[in-house]
């Protein structure tokens, strides 16, 4: 009797993920987590370590440490502020509403919250996994102080939504757009993941931090903004879900995630990959290749997440018969050799920053994509750090 190929691999992802589920540590499951832990031990400890130690020399921020100045906005000093990157003063109104310029930075735009933000998850992220992979002392306690500032103290917490990201002086206050720049809160909660994981984290701080990314995805589920990131068709939509399934799992908000399963079922894949595996919303913009990549690895967190929740989103197919397992092989080449790219890219492409063909290669199963992504080199920021333990240990 023949055996349907795509049958026999959704088996094995869905009987993986029923053996090594664990919600609680997000993308990795507690039975992985130990074979990440003796593989830290065995090759990575020195990395890890220069990792955790700039991260507890690092912070406290706050969105009230830097405000913007010269704008009239209905904003107070809790609320999260930035300017979208590629809008700019229009020559021929200088004093009018600004314009857009498709991939070129504004680099006088307002960056202190922004920054501050990533700057904060990328240390929780350390400190998580310095705590959890080699025991290192202090980051328990330092990764509390750090999210008791930016979320839970009254003084300096950041009020749960994102009302005024990516403001475009003389047109708005805030866009659902701004929604991208919450991505690294995904790596947040993983880091939180990782330290609860590791033992002797505030459990008050753990608390506070489940209602406050309950009530942000909550947020992002009614608000105008948010559900117009929801539908944005592109980079934007696939961000939001990655977003809201993160937050969902972090929460245990079992009826949240299920939306995002489906989101990703009826709407993600259908409309926005195309037969041949492209996402020609990407593919449009100036920096083709870098959106199209930054893309696939939004799909490849969805998918992931959905694997921990014992749903195999990577070999689904819509109607139509797009998956994301062809967007998956269709990009890869050019992350191996972007010069064969000959669609827009006006600035230099990192593919180390990017880690779809790692998480697909373990979730498909795919010899061919996990290959691929062994011949990348990889940035050495905490997130690319721990996609690639998860990828080694599987």
């Amino acid at each position: 009797m023949a055996i349907n190929r795509r049958s026999f691999l959704a088996g094995i992802a869905a009987l993986a993920a029923a053996q090594d589920k664990s919600p609680g540590c997000l993308l990795v499951s507690s039975g992985q987590l130990g074979r990440v832990r003796s593989f830290v031990k065995e090759k990575r400890s020195q990395l890890i370590d220069s990792l955790a130690v700039p991260a507890l020399k690092a912070g406290p921020w706050s969105v009230t440490y830097h405000r913007p100045t010269g704008l009239n906005l209905a904003s107070t000093e809790h609320d999260y502020f930035s300017e979208g990157p590629y809008w700019w003063p229009d020559p021929k109104n200088p004093n009018g509403p600004y314009i857009r310029k498709d991939g070129q930075r504004n680099p006088a735009r307002f960056m202190g919250n922004r920054s501050d933000l990533g700057n904060m998850c990328e240390a929780v992220l350390a400190l998580g996994m310095g705590a959890a992979l080699t025991g290192k002392p202090g980051c328990a306690d330092h990764a509390a102080l750090i999210l008791s500032t930016w979320f839970l103290d009254a003084k300096t917490r950041m009020n749960a939504n994102l009302e005024f990201g990516q403001a475009v002086r003389g047109l708005n206050t805030g866009r659902g757009t701004g929604l991208i720049d919450t991505v690294s809160f995904i790596h947040l909660v993983q880091g939180i993941a990782l330290l609860e994981s590791a033992g002797g984290f505030d459990p008050g701080v753990s608390t506070g931090m489940r209602r406050w990314i309950g009530d942000f995805a909550e947020w992002m589920n009614t608000s105008k903004k948010g559900l117009d990131e929801k539908k944005s068709g592109n980079n934007h939509a696939t961000w939001w879900t990655a977003q809201v399934a993160a937050y969902a799992t972090f929460t245990a908000n079992a009826s949240m995630q299920k939306m995002a399963w489906e989101h990703y079922r009826k709407y993600l894949v259908p409309e926005e990959i195309r037969p041949d595996g492209s996402c020609p919303r990407e593919e449009a913009r100036t920096q083709s290749l870098s959106y199209s990549s930054m893309n696939l690895d939004a799909f490849s967190v969805v998918c992931r997440l959905g694997q921990m929740d014992g749903e195999d989103l990577w070999h689904y197919g819509a109607p139509s018969g797009v998956g994301v397992e062809k967007a998956f092989q269709y990009l890869t080449p050019y992350l191996l050799d972007p010069t064969k790219w000959k669609k827009e890219q006006m600035t230099s492409y990192n593919s180390g920053g990017h880690f779809f063909p790692g998480l697909a290669g373990v979730g498909l199963p795919s010899a061919e994509l996990l290959a691929s992504y062994r011949k990348l080199e990889h940035d050495l920021s905490p997130w690319i750090q721990f996609i690639d333990l998860i990828v080694e240990t599987s």
